[in-house]
């Protein structure tokens, strides 16, 4: 029998964990921005399938930003965006 993966969303990573960008899903529509343009400008600034993905640290109070580290770059992500990037965790 084969486990399937087990996804998470990126803003549920813990601080110091990586994992591979598996999707990014479209945001909410009702949203000042269109849905789809969020998850093109995700995927714009790497949050691509199957790239390496790290997440560095939390902000605080309120655990926002999020900031991650995708390639060599570094950005800083607000919860719900992150929300929108499944990604399956390292072991």
């Amino acid at each position: 029998m084969t486990l399937a993966p087990t996804l998470i969303n990126l803003d549920a990573l813990a601080a110091g964990k990586s994992g591979t960008v598996v999707h990014v899903a479209p945001g909410n529509p009702a949203d000042t921005e269109d849905g789809a343009d969020l998850a093109r400008r995700l995927m714009e600034l790497g949050f691509v399938p199957g790239e390496r993905i790290r997440m560095l640290k939390r902000g605080m109070p309120g655990g926002e930003p999020l900031a991650i580290k995708v390639g060599n770059a570094t950005f800083a992500l607000r919860r719900f965006e992150a929300a929108l990037i499944a990604i399956q965790p390292e072991q």
